[in-house]
This record gives C-alpha cells, structure tokens and sequence, in this order.
C-alpha cells in the first residue's frame, strides 16, 4: 500500500515539474515575440526620426491644425 502511494505521489511531483516546465517555456516564449515586437517598433521610430525635418511637435500640429483642405 505504502508503495501504490509512493508512486502515486512520485508520478504526480512528475506531472507539477513538467506543468512548471511548460509555464516557464511558454513564458520565455512570450517574452521572446514580446521583445521582437519592440525591437520592430524601435526600428521604425528609427526610421521616422531619420527623415523628420526637424520641426518641432508643437509647430507640426499647429501646421496640420491650420491646414485648409
């Protein structure tokens, strides 16, 4: 008896390794899509501040403001 429970408790501290296992690799996972996401969006802010003209915020909504279409 003693022994059907050890294996009991032994395939179930198993199945919590593998189930915290799993949580880990899907957190990584998640962080790894995460940062390519950032990376993307840094690399476009990149791009935009490289052809900016150097106009200040205000003075670009002020002149998108004024605009008569």
């Amino acid at each position: 008896m003693a022994t059907t429970l050890e294996h009991r408790l032994d395939a179930l501290v198993h199945e919590i390794r593998e189930i915290k296992k799993e949580l880990i690799l899907d957190k990584v996972t998640r962080l790894t899509v995460t940062r390519a996401r950032m990376d993307a969006w840094k690399s476009l802010r990149k791009k935009v501040s490289a052809q900016w003209d150097h106009v200040s915020v205000l003075d670009e909504i002020r002149q998108q403001r004024e605009k008569s279409w």
